[in-house]
C-alpha cells in the first residue's frame, strides 16, 4: 500500500529523529527529504511533551529549577541521547585538531573525550539555566521555551539538508539526508517555523512576546550555521553526529533568545 509524501515524511522524521513507535516505511532519498521537511514537527512534539512536564511539576509546586531539569531530561530521553551523543563526538572530532579522516574515527568512537564532556556540560547547564528562568516567570512561559526551543532545533536539520552541503563520509545517516532538501523548500519550512512561533507569542503575551519568540527561531538556525559550515570545512561535508550538534547548538541558542528580557 504506498503512502502520501506527507505522511512518508512524517514516518521518516519521528521514526529517525523520536523514539516514538512509527515505522519508517521507506530510506530512500525522496522519504529524506520529506522527512527532512518534518523535523521541525518532530521537534515540536518532542518540546511539547518536555515543557509539559515541567509546566505539572511547577503546577504542583516544584520549583522552576526541577522543572528545567525535567524539561531537558524529556528529550534526550525521547531521542534516545541522539543529538547530545553527536555533540559530544563533534567537540571531540573538532577538538582533536586532527585531518579530516582521522577526526572522523574519532567522533566513530563510543567513548567520549574531554573536549565532549566540557561541550556536554556546558549545553545542559546553559539549557537549565535558560528554562529554570522560563519557568520561573510562568509554566506557560517555560512550556512555550521547550516547545519552540526543540522545533528551531529540528529546523537547523532541514537547513543543513540542504542541497550544496556534502556528506563527509559514504554510509550513515548524514549520508542520507545530506543534499536532499531544495533551497526553497528548507526556507518555506523556516519561514512556517518562524510564524508559528510569532503566534504562540503573541498568545502568550502580546507584541513583546511575539517578536522575541519569532526572532528566537531565525536566530537559533543562525547560531547553528557557523558550526555547519566549520564541520564541512574541518570534515567535508556532515555526518549524524555533526546533526545532532547542529540541533543542541540550535536549540540552546533559542532558549537563551527566550530567556532574554
Amino acid at each position: 500500500m504506498s503512502t502520501t509524501p506527507r505522511s512518508t515524511g512524517l514516518r521518516f522524521a519521528f521514526g529517525t529523529l523520536t523514539v516514538f513507535p512509527v515505522h519508517v516505511t521507506r530510506w530512500d532519498r525522496e522519504a529524506a527529504r520529506a522527512g527532512m521537511l518534518c523535523a521541525p514537527l518532530a521537534g515540536l512534539a518532542v518540546g511539547a511533551a518536555a515543557g509539559l512536564l515541567g509546566a505539572l511539576l511547577v503546577q504542583m509546586g516544584a520549583g522552576a529549577l526541577l522543572a528545567a531539569v525535567a524539561a531537558v531530561a524529556v528529550p534526550a530521553a525521547l531521542t534516545r541521547g541522539l543529538h547530545l551523543d553527536g555533540l559530544a563526538d563533534t567537540a571531540d572530532g573538532l577538538g582533536s585538531g586532527k585531518p579530516a579522516a582521522a577526526a572522523l574515527d574519532i567522533m566513530k568512537r563510543s567513548d567520549i573525550g574531554p573536549f565532549g564532556v566540557l561541550t556536554l556540560l556546558l549545553v545542559l547547564l546553559g539549557q537549565v539555566a535558560a528554562l529554570a528562568q522560563a519557568y520561573g516567570a510562568s509554566w506557560q512561559r517555560g512550556l512555550v521555551a521547550a516547545a519552540v526551543s526543540a522545533a528551531a532545533a529540528r529546523l537547523a536539520l532541514t537547513l543543513a539538508a540542504r542541497r550544496g552541503v556534502p556528506a563527509a563520509r559514504p554510509e550513515g545517516l548524514g549520508a542520507a539526508v545530506a543534499g536532499t532538501v531544495p533551497r526553497d523548500a528548507a526556507l518555506w519550512v523556516a519561514a512556517a517555523t518562524t510564524i508559528l512561533a510569532v503566534a504562540v507569542g503573541a498568545a502568550l503575551g502580546g507584541t513583546y512576546d511575539a517578536v522575541r519568540t519569532g526572532l528566537a527561531v531565525p536566530l537559533a538556525v543562525g547560531a547553528a550555521e557557523p558550526l555547519l559550515r566549520h564541520c564541512v570545512r574541518r570534515f567535508g561535508g556532515v555526518t549524524g553526529d555533526v546533526f545532532g550538534a547542529l540541533a543542541e547548538t540550535a536549540g540552546t541558542a533559542a532558549l537563551v533568545v527566550l530567556s532574554l528580557g
